[in-house]
C-alpha cells in the first residue's frame, strides 16, 4: 500500500497513519509499532530505504556513524527497535504517528555530540529519528542571514559561508563535528561569543514540527514562548526544530590567531590568575581560552608539570593583538612570531585542528564528517564568578598531576564583552552577566584502556568537582546544559526535586521551561532522563 502526504496537511498524515493502524496485528506493541513502520511507502521511496531495523546490515552502521562519546559504543548500550532517516518532513510525521500511537520512545538526532548519549539511546525501547538527510544550507549573502536545517554540522556550515562571503561568519562552536540543532538548541559558545553573542543570540526564526506532526513555518506561528525555549532550552523537549534561520555577522578579511604554552616552570599560575581578569574585560574583538593539562617531564612520567596553552582569536591584524596584549596583559610575552594572520573561515579549521582535525589549508576538510576525532569521554562544567586565588589554582595544579598526560584537561573559556549584554531571561541560557568564564572538566581515555583507569577517571572527576566547590558559582552551582552530565540528576517525582539539576542549567529559566513543556508536551512524549519534565504549576 503506498501513501503520499503533503508536508502541508499534517492532519491528513496523521489520518492516514490511522488507516494503517486499522491493518496491524495485535501481537504485540513494539511488533505493532513495526508493522506500522513496514507497512506505509514513504512519499515515492520505500521504507527499506529509510528505516533500519537490527536484523538490517546497514543498521549498526548508520547507528554508530555519528555518535562522537565513544562510551556509548559498547555491547551495553541498547540499540533502538528501528532507525528511522527520512529525507522531508511527511516521513518524520508518519514516524511520529506511528510512536505516538503505540507508545514508544522517541529520540531525536542532529548527527552532532552529546556527552551523556541522550539523543541515541535509552533504558526503554525506543524510536532513532537520525536527521542525517536534512542538510540544506541556504545562504543570503545580501541580508546577511542563513537557513540550515538540523542534521547540519558546524564546520559543514563555516565552509558554504565561506563559499558564499569572506566578510560573514557565524558565532559557531570550536568543535568541527558539532551539530548545528543541538548547538543552537543549548545556547552555544564559541570564539566570536564576546563580539556577538551567543549562536542562539543569533536565531531569529525556526521551521518546527509538534509531537502531533503539525508545521509551523515561523516564529509567529509557533508562539513567542515556544520560540524563547527552543534557544538554549534544548528543542526536542518541546517538539522537532526542522531548520533555523540566523544573522551572520561581519568578519574582517583578516583574522589573527596565536597559541603560547606557557609551564609551572614559566610562570604559569601567575599568568593563569591574572588572565581570570583579563580575558573577560578585554577588547570584544579578542577572545583568549586557556586549555590546562598535566605534562611529563621526562619519559617514564615520574615528574609532571602542568602546561597551559593560551589560544586566541583578534578580529583582525597581528599588530592590534599585539598592542593590546603589550598594554593589558604583557606577562605572557607574546611577540610577532606567536602570531598568524588568515580569513575567519581558516580560523575555524585551525581552532579544530588542536582538537583534532587534520592540520591543513584545505577548507574542505570541514566538508569530511569523519575527520573530526571520536573520543572516549565524561565531562562536568562550571561557572566562576571571581577570580581564583594563586594559592587556589596550586591546589588544581596538584589534582591535575594525579592524572597521566593526555587523559584530562581543564578548559577556562571567557565570558563579558557582548555577553554581559543580555539579562538572565533573554533567552533560556541564564550565564550572562557576572560570569568571568566557563570552566570545563573532562577526562579521556581509549579503547584500549582496562575497565579500571576508566572507572578510576571517572571517580577522579567527580573527585575533582568536589574540590572545585569553593571556587565556582552557588546557589545554585552552574552548569552548561550543552555539556549535560547525568549525575547533577535525572527526572524527578516533582517539581523541587527535578529543580536540584534543572536551576544549574536554566537557572531562574527552569520555571518557564516547565511551563512551556506542560503546553507543547503535558504528556511528555519527548522523553529522556533530563528532559524538561511536564510539572503542573501554577
Amino acid at each position: 500500500m503506498k501513501i503520499f502526504v503533503s508536508t502541508s496537511l499534517p492532519s491528513l498524515a496523521y489520518f492516514l497513519v490511522i488507516i494503517v493502524f486499522s491493518s496491524v496485528p495485535t501481537s504485540s506493541a513494539a511488533d505493532n509499532f513495526n508493522d506500522c513502520l513496514i507497512e506505509p511507502h514513504f512519499v515515492g521511496i520505500t521504507t527499506a530505504e529509510v528505516v533500519y531495523y537490527p536484523t538490517n546490515t546497514s543498521y549498526t552502521s548508520i547507528f554508530q556513524s555519528s555518535i562522537q562519546n565513544l562510551r556509548f559504543l559498547s555491547p551495553s548500550t541498547p540499540g533502538p527497535l528501528a532507525i528511522v532517516t527520512p529525507v522531508d518532513e511527511a516521513q518524520i510525521q508518519i514516524v511520529l504517528g506511528c510512536a505516538r500511537d503505540f507508545a514508544v520512545q522517541v529520540r531525536i538526532r542532529g548527527n552532532g555530540h552529546d556527552m551523556e548519549g541522550l539523543s541515541y539511546r535509552s533504558p526503554v525501547p525506543f524510536l532513532l529519528i537520525d536527521l542525517t538527510n536534512f542538510r540544506e544550507i541556504t545562504i543570503d549573502v545580501v541580508n546577511r542571514t542563513a537557513w540550515v536545517q538540523a542534521g547540519v554540522t558546524v564546520s559543514e556550515f563555516y565552509y558554504r559561508i565561506a563559499e558564499k562571503s569572506s566578510a560573514l561568519g557565524f558565532p559557531g562552536s570550536t568543535w568541527p563535528s558539532v551539530g548545528i540543532g543541538g548547538f543552537l538548541s543549548g545556547g552555544g559558545y564559541g570564539t566570536l561569543m564576546r563580539k556577538f553573542g551567543l549562536g542562539a543570540d543569533n536565531v531569529i526564526d525556526i521551521r518546527f514540527m509538534d509531537k502531533n506532526g503539525n508545521i509551523f513555518t515561523d516564529k509567529q506561528s509557533i508562539g513567542a514562548d515556544v520560540f524563547w525555549a527552543v534557544r538554549g532550552g534544548i528543542a526536542s523537549n518541546y517538539g522537532i526544530v526542522l531548520a533555523w534561520k540566523v544573522q551572520l555577522v561581519p568578519v574582517p578579511a583578516t583574522v589573527t590567531v596565536f597559541n603560547v604554552r606557557r609551564t609551572l616552570e614559566q610562570n604559569a599560575t601567575s599568568l593563569v590568575h591574572k588572565y581570570q581578569s583579563f580575558a573577560p574585560s578585554t577588547d570584544r574583538n579578542l577572545f583568549v581560552r586557556a586549555r590546562i593539562t598535566p605534562e611529563n617531564l621526562n619519559a617514564d612520567g615520574s615528574q609532571k608539570t602542568v602546561a597551559v596553552y593560551f589560544q586566541a582569536l583578534y578580529l583582525g591584524r597581528a599588530s592590534g593583538v599585539l598592542k593590546i596584549m603589550q598594554n593589558n596583559f604583557a606577562e605572557l610575552g607574546l611577540v610577532k612570531q606567536d602570531c598568524l594572520e588568515m580569513s575567519w573561515a581558516k580560523s575555524a579549521l585551525w581552532f579544530a585542528g588542536d582538537v583534532g582535525f587534520p592540520k591543513g589549508d584545505s577548507l574542505e576538510q570541514l566538508l569530511n564528517r569523519e575527520l573530526a576525532p571520536k573520543l572516549y569521554i565524561k565531562a562536568k562544567s562550571d561557572y566562576v564568578v571571581e577570580p581564583i586565588s594563586k594559592n587556589g589554582l596550586k591546589q588544581i595544579w596538584q589534582r591535575l598531576m594525579e592524572m597521566e598526560q593526555g587523559a584530562t584537561n581543564l578548559v577556562m573559556t571567557p565570558y563579558g564583552g557582548k555577553m554581559s549584554t543580555f539579562s538572565e531571561g533573554a533567552t533560556p541560557f541564564p550565564h550572562r552577566i557576572g560570569n568571568l568564564y566557563m570552566l570545563f572538566q573532562g577526562v579521556y581515555w581509549n579503547g584500549s584502556t582496562p575497565v579500571e583507569t576508566q572507572n578510576s577517571r571517572l571517580a577522579w572527576l567527580r573527585s575533582l568537582s568536589n574540590d572545585l566547590t569553593p571556587y565556582v558559582s552557588s546557589n545554585p552551582r552552574r552548569a552548561y546544559v550543552n555539556y549535560n552530565d547525568l549525575e547533577l540528576g535525572v527526572v524527578n517525582s516533582s517539581y523541587a526535586e527535578a529543580s536540584t539539576w534543572g536551576t544549574r542549567y536554566f537557572n531562574n529559566n527552569f520555571k518557564r521551561l516547565v511551563q512551556i513543556k506542560n503546553r507543547m508536551d503535558a504528556e511528555n512524549f519527548y522523553l529522556h532522563e533530563q528532559s524538561i519534565p511536564p510539572f503542573p504549576l501554577t
